[in-house]
């Protein structure tokens, strides 16, 4: 009974199906309820590959970048060879260190299967206070941020360098952050820079140039 008219079980049953949901106790929580629910305190974990140009060969490694899905803040986590458990682990106790650790301040993160993300990964995680959020196989859509970062990583900076050496990837990637944090507005932030700085309407204008002349930031030099 609501402001005096009566709704049948079977009109509730109805309404609720056309909407998808699932009558209680069995409704649950959706991919996006979950995301929208604790989106200030989540973060995102993934590794991609890079191609170094070495000697008279190739030689692949594997970047580690963390981004805070809230503010949009990315880390550079690690560059290693190979991945391996006791490399992941102290990675963990790194990024939850209470002083300095990226996750510090975050309660969940969310990352795919890979072997170094298992159980040990996990429970240092927990350690620090951090959850551990595995996404179901096969699913990237679920991590699209973290994917779209690092797209936005090999269109905007790598695809344009031969690298020859893992700290020259390494500078890169730092240089290019900086940028991404500082200087490069984005669309899901109504074209913000993520680190917020205070702006001059008046003065000449100036240009900045990164990564030799890669990336270009304008803005007026004070008074």
């Amino acid at each position: 009974m609501a402001v005096g008219i009566t709704v049948s079980k079977n009109t509730v049953a109805r309404i609720l199906a056309d909407h998808g949901v699932e009558p209680a106790p069995k409704r649950g929580r959706t991919w996006a309820m979950f995301l929208s629910q604790q989106w200030q305190s989540m973060a995102a974990a993934d590794f991609f590959t890079v191609e170094i140009l070495q000697g008279w060969g190739v030689r692949r490694v594997h970047v580690l970048l963390i981004m805070r899905l809230a503010t949009r803040k990315v880390h550079l986590a690690g560059i290693i060879p190979e991945p391996y458990q006791a490399w992941a682990d102290q990675i963990a106790r790194n990024e939850t260190d209470e002083a300095h650790g990226f996750l510090r301040e975050g309660d969940y993160l969310i990352h795919d299967r890979a072997s170094v993300f298992g159980a040990h990964f996990q429970k240092t995680l927990a350690g620090g206070g951090v959850t551990a959020v595995p996404l179901p196989p096969r699913s990237p859509n679920l991590n699209a941020y973290m994917e779209r970062v690092i797209r936005t990583i090999r269109e905007e900076c790598l695809d344009h360098f031969i690298i020859f050496s893992q700290r020259h990837l390494e500078v890169l990637l730092r240089e290019y952050l900086a940028h991404y944090h500082n200087e490069r507005p984005h669309q899901s932030l109504f074209n913000e820079t993520i680190v917020k700085r205070r702006s001059s309407t008046a003065g000449p204008i100036q240009k900045q140039t990164r990564l030799g002349g890669l990336l270009n930031h304008y803005s007026r030099r004070a008074s």
